[in-house]
């Protein structure tokens, strides 16, 4: 999410003292040491790159910019420094690590991107200016992530070329936007079909199926489906291509079975060999 706005203010002309990123680690399957999408663009664009925060003074910086970093910033750094950070949520609602998750999983039906000023609590700064956008009710956490991105790096932009105005401070109820578990994402078919399909939508939600961990990838909230109108099935079960819930059904479009890759629901059903009673989530 910090590439496109390192892009942005490049492109926009700012002088790039330096970029602070992780250290270089294991990406993907196999053991390859890659550098973070950050280093890479910024090595792309012959910028000087460092993984010590406090090696930004090293440079002469009048300002730092603050773009999911995931980690603390000291006072003393921040006493030197001063810094804007550009967050995924309408503060504050959703201070914290996964503030675009939180909102879906929620069922927020709005969010937004601030650009405010960084401080040694978690992301109480005051705001220099912020932008709402509504959440569609099929949109997924990559896909209202890119939205925000977009926006957010068009507004830092702006907001840096027109000077920092003094920074409202933060009005409203305060929420906090904990990383995701792996419990978080755990469906539990006694929910609602658009509860689950808020999990689906945020990326990872998984069930079991015949003793195996089975991701749900894409999937749809209906209305309930004529047996469970009758009363014959229970939270679970797979009638019809669709999974009942305890209200509504989900009807899946895309599946991940343990140990493959995501594939069309209707093709793995065809070769599942599946019985006339099938469920999800129970253990075997």
């Amino acid at each position: 999410m910090a590439v496109a706005p390192l892009v942005a203010l490049h492109e926009a002309g700012f002088d790039i003292a330096a970029v602070v990123t992780n250290p270089d680690r294991r990406r993907g399957r196999g053991s390859h040491v890659a550098p973070s999408p950050v280093k890479q663009a910024a090595l792309e664009r012959s910028l000087t790159v460092v993984h010590d925060p406090s090696e930004a003074l090293d440079f002469g910086a009048e300002l730092g910019v603050v773009v999911a970093y995931g980690q603390v910033l000291k006072r003393e750094l921040l006493e030197k420094l001063p810094m804007v950070n550009l967050h995924f949520s309408l503060l504050p609602r959703w201070r914290g690590a996964a503030p675009v998750q939180r909102a879906i999983l929620a069922g927020d039906s709005r969010t937004g991107v601030c650009v405010m000023a960084v401080d040694v609590g978690l992301d109480t700064g005051a705001v220099f200016a912020c932008e709402e956008i509504p959440i569609d009710e099929e949109v997924t956490a990559a896909e209202l992530s890119d939205q925000l991105v977009a926006i957010g790096s068009e507004m830092l932009v702006t907001t840096l070329r027109s000077g920092l105005a003094e920074p409202q401070e933060q009005v409203g109820e305060t929420t906090y936007a904990a990383k995701l578990s792996s419990e978080d994402l755990h469906i539990d078919w006694s929910s609602t079909a658009v509860e689950i399909n808020r999990q689906v939508r945020v990326g990872g939600a998984w069930t079991t199926f015949r003793g195996g961990r089975f991701k749900i990838v894409k999937a749809r909230a209906i209305d309930p489906v004529e047996p469970l109108v009758a009363g014959k099935s229970v939270p679970g079960e797979l009638v019809d291509g669709c999974v009942i819930t305890g209200e509504g059904a989900l009807q899946l479009l895309t599946i991940q079975p343990a140990g493959k890759g995501p594939i069309d629901f209707n093709a793995w059903r065809n070769g599942a060999q599946l019985g006339t009673v099938e469920r999800f989530g129970e253990q075997t």
